[in-house]
């Protein structure tokens, strides 16, 4: 059997059971345990659910996070949970491709914003007055291509490491709320602006990826977060403090509805592509 078959013949109860599968909550109870899929979370602070507080290690590894909130009633089985605030691209490839092996049949990825220094560039920038934003954005934006690279390179290695795995790479939100007026509006534009080309960089990567037979696709999380971002009346994503710019149990719950979403397209695509 082929890897993508053995991948459709792994992952087919899964589909079954997230067939009527609308928001995040219980799959359906008809679905026997014949389905449950060995999931592998990995990536950096936004993976390991960091502002999602009840925090598990150093790590800041939340059971608020989206890995978590990926395992309604077993279909879904988180097996290791390998993220860690503060990961790079090779960090997540030298330190948590172990957990992973063939019987492995999802594997999520959320970095690339601390190679970029994302969080300096926001201290940077956010900072009263801001000291060297523009000069941190400009830094940061010279790495992008650089990180294309070392993106397609990981892709590689956990294809390899998970063989018979779907692939689920997400992208950022962007944080800010541009409000009318905000005299700190034209910064924080250029914040998101910079998180575009981002999510553009790690979208490239996974279609090339996938381009090269890898079976991976990419989550774009920011229409889940629009309306949400710091500023807003009800922001997803925490302003300030330990916890500053990444998600609440709110963004959290935001990104695994659409890694949801995902899932079950990828799985409905590669169903109809062996039927």
């Amino acid at each position: 059997m082929t890897p993508r078959g053995r991948f459709l013949a792994r992952l087919l109860t899964l589909l079954i059971a997230l067939a009527g599968f609308v928001t995040v909550g219980a799959l359906p109870a008809a679905a026997d345990n014949s389905g449950t899929v060995q999931y592998v979370a990995l990536g950096d602070s936004y993976a390991a659910g960091q502002g999602g507080g009840e925090y598990l290690n150093d790590c800041l590894e939340s059971p608020n996070g989206y890995p978590y909130l990926l395992e309604p009633k077993g279909r879904i089985d988180l097996r290791e949970s390998a993220a860690c605030t503060g990961a790079s691209t090779s960090e997540v490839g030298g330190t948590q491709l172990s957990e992973l092996n063939q019987d492995t049949g999802l594997v999520t990825l959320t970095v690339g914003a601390a190679d970029l220094d994302l969080s300096g560039v926001l201290t940077a920038c956010t900072a009263v007055p801001p000291v060297g934003c523009q000069d941190a954005i400009n830094v940061a934006l010279g790495q992008l291509a650089l990180l294309g690279g070392s993106l397609s390179n990981l892709y590689a290695l956990v294809a390899d490491a998970a063989p018979n795995a779907l692939i689920v790479v997400t992208g950022y939100p962007y944080l800010f709320e541009i409000v009318p007026g905000d005299p700190t509006a034209a910064i924080k534009d250029q914040i998101n602006n910079a998180i575009t080309l981002l999510n553009s960089t790690i979208q490239q990567a996974v279609a090339a990826a996938q381009a090269a037979g890898v079976n991976i696709v990419y989550v774009d999380v920011t229409a889940e977060f629009a309306g949400h971002g710091i500023g807003s009346k009800k922001p997803y994503i925490h302003p300030d403090g330990l916890d500053a710019f990444h998600p609440n149990v709110a963004g959290y719950r935001a990104y695994a509805k659409a890694i949801f979403a995902a899932i079950r397209s990828a799985l409905l695509d590669d169903n109809q592509q062996v039927a």
